[in-house]
């Protein structure tokens, strides 16, 4: 029986990176799993709380300017240096580029979010564990067509090894500590309705 790696090592703002596949306008408008507006506000969540605690982040399209478009223009705004590598590759890890990004950032584990599900986030996070790596997918910034194929992606990136979780919990587990001082940007970037509450813990303790 082959053994699955249970990524027992929490993830750290040293160990971890974040790879954003195929947030693409044209592929946006099928999913169904979510509402369009909730998964963007969770992607560019992920994004920004991530870029404030110094994790580094890839971000690729599929042809951009011949079949679905540019990123969405809310996820660029959020990253507003990020170079989106744009490939022809079904599975981005095969893009040499993009293997060799994600290789770059000298982490071991590697949080993958894409649309769709099944495909732009599962297959280059099965290839990481493949590769040696911890993979981990945001369900909730993936995003997929129908519930067949929200359903059976999960089963399969199960079955293969990879963490699946929502983004805001990978991130916070990051964070670590909600006495550092990124822990108010952090959850003001993943805009969660008792983000307050934690302001408010905050500036009790500080008086």
């Amino acid at each position: 029986m082959n053994s699955i790696n249970t990524n027992h090592t929490p993830l750290t703002r040293e160990n971890a990176a974040l790879v954003l596949v195929d947030h693409q306008v044209g592929l946006m408008t099928g999913v169904r799993d979510y509402s369009p507006a909730e998964l963007k506000h969770n992607v560019v969540g992920l994004a920004k709380a991530a870029k404030i605690l110094g994790v580094p982040i890839v971000t690729t399209t599929t042809s951009a300017d011949t079949l679905w478009g540019p990123a969405f223009p809310e996820l660029v705004a959020a990253l507003p240096d990020q170079e989106f590598i744009d490939r022809t590759t079904v599975n981005a890890w095969d893009d040499a580029r993009v293997e060799e990004a994600i290789r770059q950032t000298g982490r071991q584990k590697l949080i993958f979010a894409g649309v769709s599900l099944e495909v732009c986030a599962a297959f280059p996070a099965m290839r990481a564990v493949r590769e040696g790596f911890d993979a981990y997918v945001a369900v909730d910034a993936s995003g997929t067509f129908n519930t067949t194929k929200h359903e059976t992606g999960l089963s399969r990136l199960a079955q293969s090894g990879v963490v699946v979780a929502d983004g805001a919990s990978l991130i916070v587990e990051i964070l670590a500590d909600n006495a550092v001082e990124e822990a108010m940007g952090v959850y003001e970037a993943l805009d969660m309705d008792w983000a307050n509450l934690v302001g408010q813990v905050r500036a009790s303790a500080a008086a």
